[in-house]
C-alpha cells in the first residue's frame, strides 16, 4: 500500500483547468464584478474573508448565483432586510433576530423539483446491486401522487409526516409530497427498536407514518412491521400508517393500524394529480431532526426551508462542485442529516444515487462496484469505513475504473491522516478528497471542501462560505495553530429556527450558548492551520483531560488505528483517586483483527506507537481488548455510553445504539478497578 512520502506538500492541488471551470471561480468573478470593495476578491481566501465580513450580501449572492426559486418559479425575491439581528448569536427572536430575508416567500420542495425532464434523478441500488432508476419527470409525477393522498387524509400546513424508511426513491418521494404541502418531514432509520422511534417521534405527533415492509443488511431481510405495528399502536395522533412493498410484494399489513400499501394509497393508476406548491415564509419549518440521544431524550431540532435550502445550494454547487451533470452518492440512513444534504442534491438536478444495506459485503466490494458502474462523480462515505476499507487492504486503484470519480466526501468522525495516504495511493490519485464537519444541528457543515485549494494531509480543506468559524480557548480567546472549542460568533442561516416543545427556548440556549457569550458553540475540539484549514480531534465533552492536559480522542485513534493488528478502537477518561485527589487516567479498548488476542507485546507496541507519534500524555494506562464497540445508529462510536457504563452509571437512552447489547462488554471490569 503506497504512503505518501512528503507531508510539508499538499497531498493534490487542483490543475489550472479545474479552477477555470470551477463553480466557485465563476462565483467570484461574479462578487468581483459587484465593484468595490468586492473586486479585492480574487481567490478563496479573500472570497472567505469578504463572505464573513459581509453576511447580507454574501448571501444574497449565494441566492442570486444557485437561482433560487421564490414565488411563482422566480429567481428575485423581495424582502425588507436580508438579515435582522446581523450581530446576535441566539436562539431565532421574532423582534431581534437572528432572522433572514423576512419577506421572501418560497417552497423548498419547488427547489428541489425545478427539473422536469427525461435526466436521472434517482438510482437506486442495494445489496444485489442496481434495482431501479427515475427521471425528474417520473419523480415529479410520483411526488404529485403523493401529495394528493396527503391532502386527501387532510394533512395541512405544520402538519408532521414521519418516515420510517430504509433509504428508497419512496423515502425522497414523501419527503418532497410533504414538504411540497407546507408539512414537515421527520425520519429514522429502520434499525431503531420500538422505544428509539417512540422517543422520537412520540414527540411530534405525527399525523402519517411512512415505512417499508422490511430491510436489507448484510444478505439478511429484516422484519419492520412488527415494531411498526407497536409504534402505530403507541402515538395515538397516527392516522394512516402507510406500507411501503420493498423486499416482499405484498405484505401483510392487517395487523397495523389504520395501515394500507403505498399503491393503495396513492392511488398509482390514478391519473397524475396537479402539484401545488405552498408558498411559505422563508423560516417555514421543513425538517425536524434529532440529537443523538445518547445522553437523555432527543432533542427535536427544527429546521427552516429558506435556510436549508441556501446553505444547501452553497455547500453543493460551491464547496462540492455539483453540476447537472453530476452523479452524487452519499452512503448514510434517512436518520442522519447527510440524507437530508443528499437529496437536496435534486436542486442542482443532478442524478441522486441511494444505497441500502451494509457498506461493507464479504463477497464483493459492493460501494466500489456501484462507483464505478454508475460513473459516480462525487462519492460520500464515513471515515469509519474508509479507515476499514484500508485495513481490508481494498485497492480499486487496481480493480475498478474510477475515472469520473472528481470527489471523495468523509465525515461522521474526523478523517485520520492515514486515510487520506490510503485514498491517494489505493482509491485514486486525481481526486479531491474532501473530509466535511458539521452536524444534525444545522443540517449543514462548519468546514468542508474547497475545489480550486489543495488538499493537505490530515486536515479539512476550509471554514464555510458565510460561517464565521473561530476556535475559542477556555476563556473565549480566539486561537489559531492550538485546538481549542470550535464555535460560529456569526448568525448562520441554517440555525435551527427552534426546538420541538421548547417554548421558552430554553432547550436550544443550554445546547449552544451556555458557555460564551453570543457565540455558538458546537462541541468539537478543533484547531485552525496555517493552510486556512481545520483539525477536528472529537467531541469536545469527550475530550481526555489526564494531568490537566486537553486531548481529543481522534488523536490517538489516528495512531491505533494504523496498526494491523486492531480494528477499531474506543478511548475515554476514566476518573480515579490519586494522593493529589481524583485525577483522569486514559483507558483505551480495542477489537483486534479475528483470531487475535491482546498480549503484553501487542500492549508495548500501541503504547510505542501512540508515545512516538502523539506524546506520552497520550499514551493509555490501561489497555484492554473487546469484542464489540458501541456505535450510534449512524455509525458513530459513542465514548460518552462507554465512559458512563465504565463508572456505573446509566445510559440514558440505549435505543439510539446500533448495538446496545455492546454495552455490557464494559460492565464491572476488574482490570479497571485498581
Amino acid at each position: 500500500m503506497t504512503t505518501i512520502a512528503f507531508m510539508d506538500q499538499p497531498l493534490w492541488t487542483p490543475s489550472p483547468a479545474r479552477v477555470a471551470r470551477a463553480n466557485v471561480t465563476r462565483f467570484i468573478e461574479q462578487v468581483r464584478a459587484l465593484g468595490e470593495p468586492t473586486a479585492r476578491v480574487t481567490d478563496f481566501a479573500s472570497l472567505y474573508e469578504w463572505s464573513i465580513r459581509d453576511l447580507e450580501l454574501f448571501w444574497l449572492e449565494v441566492w442570486s448565483f444557485c437561482g433560487v426559486l421564490s414565488a411563482g418559479r422566480d429567481t428575485s425575491f423581495a424582502c425588507e432586510r436580508p438579515l435582522i439581528g446581523r450581530n446576535r448569536v441566539a436562539p431565532p427572536d421574532p423582534e431581534l433576530g437572528p432572522k433572514w430575508f423576512t419577506g421572501t416567500r418560497l417552497n423548498f420542495a419547488e427547489n428541489l423539483l425545478r427539473y422536469r425532464d427525461e435526466g436521472e434523478a434517482l438510482v437506486f441500488w442495494n445489496e444485489r446491486g442496481a434495482q431501479r432508476r427515475l427521471t425528474y419527470r417520473q419523480l415529479y409525477d410520483e411526488v404529485s401522487r403523493v401529495a394528493a393522498a396527503l391532502r386527501a387524509t387532510g394533512v395541512r400546513v405544520g402538519d408532521r409526516v414521519a418516515g420510517f424508511m430504509p433509504n428508497l426513491p419512496e423515502t425522497v418521494i414523501a419527503m418532497l409530497a410533504t414538504t411540497s404541502i407546507g408539512a414537515i418531514w421527520s425520519s429514522c432509520s429502520p434499525d431503531f427498536g420500538v422505544n428509539g422511534v417512540l422517543d422520537r417521534f412520540g414527540q411530534i405527533q405525527p399525523r402519517v407514518l411512512f415505512c417499508a415492509d422490511s430491510y436489507l443488511y448484510s444478505g439478511r431481510e429484516v422484519d419492520c412491521l412488527e415494531r411498526v405495528r407497536a409504534i402505530a399502536e403507541r402515538i395515538p395522533e397516527i392516522e394512516r400508517v402507510v406500507v411501503v412493498p420493498y423486499l416482499r410484494p405484498d405484505p401483510d399489513v392487517s395487523s397495523i393500524r389504520a395501515a394500507m400499501t403505498w399503491d393503495e394509497f396513492v392511488q398509482s393508476d390514478a391519473p397524475t394529480a396537479e402539484l401545488t406548491f405552498e408558498v411559505l415564509p422563508f423560516d417555514h419549518p421543513i425538517y425536524i431532526m434529532y440529537s443523538s440521544g445518547t445522553t437523555g431524550l432527543p432533542k427535536c431540532m427544527v429546521h427552516g426551508a429558506g435556510g436549508t435550502l441556501l446553505q444547501h445550494l452553497k455547500e453543493l454547487v460551491l464547496h462540492t462542485n455539483l453540476t447537472r451533470g453530476d452523479r452524487i452518492f452519499y452512503f448514510t440512513t434517512c436518520g442522519w442529516m447527510m440524507w437530508n444534504w443528499l437529496v437536496s442534491s435534486l436542486a442542482v438536478g443532478a442524478a441522486v444515487v441511494l444505497y441500502d444495506g451494509a457498506p461493507l459485503l464479504r463477497r464483493r466490494p459492493i460501494l466500489w462496484d456501484m462507483a464505478a458502474d454508475e460513473k459516480i462523480t462525487v462519492f460520500g462515505t464515513s471515515a469509519k469505513w474508509l479507515a476499514l476499507a484500508q485495513k481490508e487492504d481494498a485497492r480499486p486503484l487496481e480493480t475498478h475504473d474510477l475515472g469520473a470519480l472528481t470527489a471523495i466526501l468523509s465525515t461522521g468522525s474526523p478523517l485520520a491522516a492515514h486515510s487520506f495516504d490510503y485514498v491517494y495511493g489505493s482509491v485514486k490519485r486525481d481526486v479531491r478528497l474532501s473530509s466535511i464537519s458539521g452536524g444534525t444541528d444545522i443540517v449543514s457543515c462548519f468546514a468542508l471542501g474547497n475545489p480550486i485549494g489543495p488538499v493537505w494531509r490530515g486536515e479539512l480543506q476550509t471554514r464555510g462560505l458565510g460561517m464565521k468559524v473561530e476556535v475559542f480557548d477556555e476563556e473565549g480567546r480566539s486561537l489559531v495553530g492550538e485546538p481549542g472549542e470550535l464555535v460560529c460568533t456569526a448568525p448562520f442561516p441554517s440555525m435551527p429556527i427552534a426546538f420541538w416543545n421548547d417554548p421558552d427556548g430554553s432547550q436550544y440556549r443550554a445546547a449552544y450558548f451556555d458557555k460564551y457569550p453570543n457565540t455558538w458553540r458546537h462541541g468539537d475540539w478543533a484547531e485552525l492551520t496555517p493552510h486556512g484549514g481545520m483539525i477536528i480531534y472529537g467531541r469536545s465533552d469527550a475530550t481526555l483531560n489526564p494531568a490537566g492536559v486537553r486531548i481529543g480522542t481522534a488523536e490517538i485513534y489516528r495512531q491505533v488505528e494504523q496498526l494491523p493488528e486492531v480494528v477499531e478502537s474506543v478511548v475515554i477518561g476514566q476518573d480515579v483517586e490519586g494522593d493529589a485527589g481524583t485525577d483522569v487516567r486514559i483507558v483505551l479498548f480495542v477489537r483486534l483483527a479475528e483470531g487475535l488476542t491482546l498480549t503484553d507485546a501487542l500492549k508495548d507496541k500501541i503504547r510505542e506507537q501512540i508515545r512516538t507519534n502523539a506524546s506520552p500524555h497520550h499514551v493509555p494506562k490501561k489497555i484492554l481488548q473487546v469484542a464489540d464497540i458501541p456505535r450510534t445508529i449512524s455509525g458513530k462510536i459513542t465514548e460518552i455510553a462507554v465512559r458512563d457504563v465504565v463508572h456505573g452509571r446509566p445510559v440514558k437512552n440505549a435505543d439510539a445504539l446500533a448495538n446496545p447489547q455492546a454495552l455490557e462488554l464494559y460492565k464491572d471490569l476488574p482490570e479497571l478497578a485498581t
